[in-house]
């Protein structure tokens, strides 16, 4: 069977494609195609995708025929305007520059930035006072990226990067998915004004904190710009300058989003099953008692990891997209080279058939004894095969040093009244407005 038997999905229409339907609703448009097949045809405009829902197919394309695909129409949207980090490269670009980075997401040099991340995490749990009402997913967001800004950058050069980053990366993140899948016509239109001037604004700064940093022996430092700088493959290339901007940038909206968003539904969840919070919160009197939380602790911690881990099934990436390079079979339909193939690990980690009650928060889910009946293809928070997320241990460790700093010591609960936060189309399925109320542990 070829491209054109493949069933196309419902509610297609004419010259407009399954727009319309996809603007009303876009994640319950794919969390409902699993439905309708495991490969099925979307059109955009005019322009053909396949889409593939089922565990097997995803599998397909992301680690059986992993080779015969690169990135796809967003991505190629997404790298003028981002750039072409690890998330956009391919090919031996891609490979070249993975080898160099890789080794600064080890073990030994994560647990130097656990550091860094309980120090802020603290500062953090210390600005708050009782009664105070926040908006959880914007003050986890600006906790991120400060966050990661501190193992980013030098303290005493990184500060105007911090600054724009706090006020650009906001806009870009908000409007980066819709500007990618908007028709190439629109690129001009005065609705993108403000994304490409966030856009152009923090590479410019990222530009002069490199040269800064640069010109100040970054082989003393040992913030990931520094490393990134020093970074030398065996025939002793580094990166250039352009290529250490695109990283930095790219590290900044996988690590930025993906935290806030796991924070902000993680606290959004323990807030209505105070039996799982009271569980976490007993496990961190056991490992970490009163002092900071450290990179040793995380192990003694299960329970928080279950939370985030079903927290990023419930909440995860959006979309990902690929398009293959040669004739490839996918669920049993032969597609062409140049075929554009778009997959949602949000979709597949609600489909019903893989997990029971799939809208349910339950971080027993994730408890050893059902990990082990699980395929592993059913689980692909971060991606998978060669092109699996470089920072996922990264991202998972401040989310947990995180939750482990601030539960103990304050416990969050909605504002009376307020209306639940909804899933808004993002990168993740990041919440909307979120107000909580921050109560002292032990109180009221």
């Amino acid at each position: 069977m070829t491209l054109a038997d493949i069933p196309r999905a419902k509610g297609r229409v004419p010259g407009l494609g399954h727009v319309p339907r996809l603007l009303r609703d876009p994640l319950g448009v794919l969390r409902a195609l699993h439905a309708e097949g495991p490969v099925l045809r979307l059109d955009i405009g005019t322009m053909p995708m396949v889409v593939v829902t089922s565990a097997g197919t995803v599998n397909e394309v992301m680690v059986k025929h992993g080779k015969s695909f690169r990135k796809g129409r967003l991505f190629e949207r997404v790298r003028p305007l981002v750039g072409n980090g690890l998330a956009n490269s391919d090919g031996q670009e891609h490979l070249h520059n993975r080898r160099l980075i890789q080794p600064m997401f080890y073990k030994e040099r994560i647990a130097g930035y656990a550091e860094v991340m309980s120090e802020r995490a603290q500062a953090l749990a210390d600005s708050w006072s009782a009664g105070q009402r926040i908006d959880v997913d914007q003050v986890m967001g600006t906790h991120a990226i400060e966050t990661l800004a501190a193992t980013l950058f030098s303290a005493d050069i990184g500060r105007p990067a911090v600054e724009a980053v706090l006020e650009d990366l906001p806009v870009i993140l908000k409007n980066m998915l819709r500007r990618a899948l908007a028709p190439q016509f629109t690129d001009n239109w005065p609705i993108w004004h403000a994304f490409d001037t966030s856009a152009a604004r923090m590479r410019s700064v990222i530009d002069d904190v490199i040269a800064a940093t640069r010109a100040s022996a970054p082989q003393e430092r040992t913030d990931l710009l520094s490393l990134l700088l020093a970074a030398r493959d065996d025939a002793g290339v580094g990166l250039t300058d352009l290529e250490v901007r695109d990283e930095l940038t790219t590290m900044l909206f996988a690590g930025t989003e993906t935290t806030a968003s796991v924070l902000s539904w993680a606290l959004h969840h323990l807030a209505a099953r105070p039996d799982v919070e009271q569980e976490v919160l007993e496990e961190i009197e056991k490992a970490v008692g009163d002092r900071p939380v450290t990179f040793a602790d995380i192990p003694q911690l299960p329970g928080i990891t279950r939370v985030l881990d079903e927290v990023i099934r419930m909440h995860g990436v959006v979309i990902l997209m690929r398009r293959t390079i040669e004739p490839v079979t996918l669920g049993g339909y032969h597609l062409p080279a140049e075929t554009e193939v778009l997959i949602s690990p949000y979709a597949l980690h609600r489909n019903p058939d893989l997990y029971a009650e799939p809208d349910r928060f339950d971080p027993d889910r994730w408890l050893p004894e059902h990990v082990a009946r699980r395929p592993r293809e059913h689980v692909v928070p971060f991606g998978a095969g060669n092109r699996k997320c470089i920072g996922d241990r990264f991202a998972w460790m401040e989310a947990a040093i995180t939750l482990a700093t601030i539960l103990p010591r304050w416990k969050l609960r909605p504002v009376p009244g307020s209306k639940p936060p909804k899933e808004s189309t993002a990168a993740m399925a990041h919440p909307t407005r979120m107000p909580m109320v921050v109560h002292p542990r032990g109180g009221s």
